[in-house]
């Protein structure tokens, strides 16, 4: 006969349920309002702001379409269809990578710049009228250590 190992599972209880739902009810409202924010004033998406501001803090407003979908949290494949619309738009290029052959770089174009200048404001307003600004400096603190330690975590299972 099997030996059948009964595995235990530790439920949430009513403070960690409670913290939970509002993580994923909140998290998911606040990227939907700032998503619809950017594309009603802009006709972007929140994740294509997000390739524009990475590709703008590099030197060359360059990166590796790997690294570029490592520091977004994104999948290769998510990354290089976001890409491809953003391209569409005139907003990025692909460039191969002059120090490897097989490598790709995405690259914000002047109109891609400009685009991003435009949109910023209406995003950072968004994201303080809608976050920043209904919290403390020490939740903000509280809430960048929590979410430092997540990413660390979850980066790390990789």
């Amino acid at each position: 006969m099997t030996e059948v190992t009964e595995q235990r599972t530790q439920w949430l209880d009513d403070c960690e349920s409670a913290s939970w739902r509002a993580y994923i009810v909140g998290s998911a409202l606040l990227e939907y309002r700032l998503n619809r924010e950017l594309q009603l004033a802009h006709g972007l998406s929140i994740a294509d702001y997000e390739i524009l501001v990475r590709l703008s803090e590099q030197p060359d407003q360059q990166m590796r379409m790997s690294e570029l979908a490592n520091e977004i949290a994104h999948s290769k494949s998510r990354i290089s269809h976001q890409i491809r619309r953003l391209e569409s738009a005139k907003l990025v290029r692909r460039d191969e990578c002059p120090s490897d052959g097989r490598g790709v770089l995405a690259v914000l174009t002047e109109k891609g710049l400009a685009k991003l200048r435009e949109a910023a404001p209406t995003h950072v307003e968004g994201v303080r009228e809608h976050m920043i600004d209904l919290l403390t400096p020490e939740e903000l603190k509280v809430l960048a250590g929590v979410f430092g330690r997540l990413t660390t975590h979850l980066r790390s299972l990789d």
